[in-house]
Order: structure tokens, then C-alpha cells, then sequence
């Protein structure tokens, strides 16, 4: 029997009016959340992803401040624009699109965003207040993934989790987060990586697996227990002369044979992906309710 799949747009979706209600509530305080986005260049994928972020920013009612910079910005004016949306009181949460031009220090300017508006959670200070378990901005990526399998109905706590990839957007946060004391997580962590010896040894235990590996068919449907929920968080082209564009997008997980093995799974596209954009309005709204002092 084919696994349950747990759909991402639909999950997505709810969030977001969830939060349209928030901000029509916040509204009527006179409270208007407010994104400030910094794209610098052309990048045809950072410039999809921002008019992405714009779309939903104007479908839940959140303020958007777009600032689009030529790729030759210095390092100094980027700086400049970011302190100014710092000390912007319209502006509840800043996103510095990544990557950033190869001439820009990106560590720098993110450590110049003020941890209070930093709705990625990248900022040091938010992410340690993240190890320790303190109330604080949540990465995205991983946020989204830990509200998909609690909506779901997955059961984290005492669950064995083993994650695939340990980057610092998605692995290494998305394994603390589970790890807390917390509803949600509660977890037994693996943390597996490109060092791992066998990895399969570690995925055939795992209730639950996170693929963040950045590699299309990672985990095999031989590495997978029976009944195990897989959310596989990887976006990955390959090429495919059937298609139009000459390619398709598949995730770190050989999905058409896990499925038949898995309790649940995540497709790509239509997984993880959607719930990114709206953890960072989230972030946004709650940053304003933080600004304001409401609960």
C-alpha cells in the first residue's frame, strides 16, 4: 500500500490563513506587518523566489518594502540600505536575498540585520537562542518541516529522527529543533553527513527521515523501514529531454519506490517547498505582534 502523502501546498495554505486572519486582527489595532526584501543582481532564481515572497506578502495583507539593486552594489550601500530598514519602524522582519554577489562579505551583512527583524533566524544571536531552546525566530525551511508533521500527525516525541545533510539552513537547525523539550519535538536525533560510514545503517533504524542531502535519490526505498514517514526536503534538476524545459525537478529521495515502503512522504515539488515563504510570514507577523507587545 502506497504511502499517505503529505501535501505541502494544502498545509502551506491553512498557515496562510491562518495568518490573514492575524493580520486583519492586527490591522484593526492599527498594526501593519511589514517585510523589507533586498534582491541584489539578477539571479533568475532569486528573482522568482522574491516575486514569489511579494505575492504572498500582498494575498495576507503584509506590508512588502522591495528594494531591487544593481549587482555592482558595493558592500557599503547594501549596509547602508539594511540599517535603514533597521531603524524603519514600518518594517517588522528583513530578508537580504542569498546568494548574495561574490564581491559582498554575506556574513556581514547578515550579522548587520538586527536580531529582532531577522525573520530568516540566520542572525548568531537567534541561533543560539535556538540551541538553548529561547523563545526566537525559527529558520524557515525547518520550521515548515516541523509544522508538516505535526499537522500531519506525526509523533515526534521519543520517535528516532535521523536527518541527511548538515547544512546550516536546513540539517543542523532542523536537528536541535527537534531535539527540544518541547511539543513537536521530543525526538532521538541522528545526525547523518557525507562523513557518515553507512549510511543506510542509520536511515533502517529511523522512524522518521529528513532528507537534506542536495543529492537526487539519496535514500533508496532499501533504506527505508517499513511504515517510516520520509520528508524530503532537496530540490534537485535533472535533465529530462521529455520535458519541455529539458528537465524536472526531483528531491534527495527516490520517491516513486520509498512510497511503497513509507507510512507518509513529501513529493517535490509540492512538499517542503511551499511551507518556506509562508514560515517567513510567520516570522513577519510575529515579529509585529513582538514590536507591539501583543500575545
Amino acid at each position: 500500500m502506497s504511502a499517505e502523502i503529505i501535501d505541502g501546498k494544502q498545509i502551506a495554505a491553512d498557515i496562510r490563513e491562518e495568518l490573514k486572519t492575524e493580520v486583519a486582527a492586527l490591522k484593526e489595532r492599527g498594526i501593519v506587518p511589514g517585510l523589507g526584501v533586498i534582491l541584489v543582481g539578477e539571479d533568475p532564481a532569486s528573482k522568482s523566489y522574491v516575486s514569489a515572497k511579494e505575492k504572498a506578502c500582498e494575498a495576507i495583507g503584509i506590508f512588502s518594502d522591495d528594494n531591487r539593486l544593481p549587482a555592482d552594489t558595493t558592500q557599503g550601500q547594501l549596509l547602508e540600505r539594511v540599517e535603514q530598514m533597521n531603524k524603519d519602524p514600518k518594517i517588522n522582519g528583513i530578508l537580504v536575498q542569498l546568494p548574495l554577489p561574490k564581491h559582498i562579505d554575506e556574513a556581514a551583512v547578515l550579522m548587520a540585520i538586527d536580531p529582532d527583524k531577522d525573520v530568516d533566524g540566520f542572525h548568531p544571536m537567534n541561533v543560539g537562542k535556538m540551541m538553548v531552546g529561547e523563545d526566537t525566530f525559527l529558520p524557515c525551511t525547518p520550521h515548515g518541516v516541523l509544522q508538516m508533521l505535526m499537522r500531519s500527525g506525526v509523533e515526534t516525541s521519543g520517535a528516532h529522527v535521523v536527518v541527511v545533510g548538515r547544512s546550516n539552513i536546513v540539517g543542523k537547525p532542523v536537528a536541535n529543533m527537534l531535539l527540544q523539550k518541547k511539543e513537536g519535538a521530543n525526538a532521538t536525533v541522528t545526525l547523518c553527513h557525507t562523513r557518515t560510514k553507512d549510511l543506510s545503517v542509520h536511515t533502517k533504524q529511523a522512524d522518521i527521515i529528513i532528507a537534506a542531502s542536495g543529492w537526487p535519490n539519496t535514500v533508496t526505498a532499501d533504506m527505508v523501514k517499513a511504515g517510516a514517514v520520509v520528508i524530503d526536503v532537496g530540490v534537485n534538476r535533472v535533465e529530462d529531454p521529455s520535458r519541455e524545459r529539458g528537465y524536472r525537478l526531483v528531491g534527495d529521495v527516490d520517491f516513486d519506490a520509498v512510497k511503497e515502503v513509507a507510512s507518509k512522504i513529501t513529493p517535490v515539488p509540492g512538499g517542503v517547498g511551499p511551507m518556506t515563504i509562508t514560515m517567513l510570514l510567520f516570522n513577519t507577523v510575529d515579529s509585529a505582534k513582538r514590536a507591539n507587545g501583543v500575545d
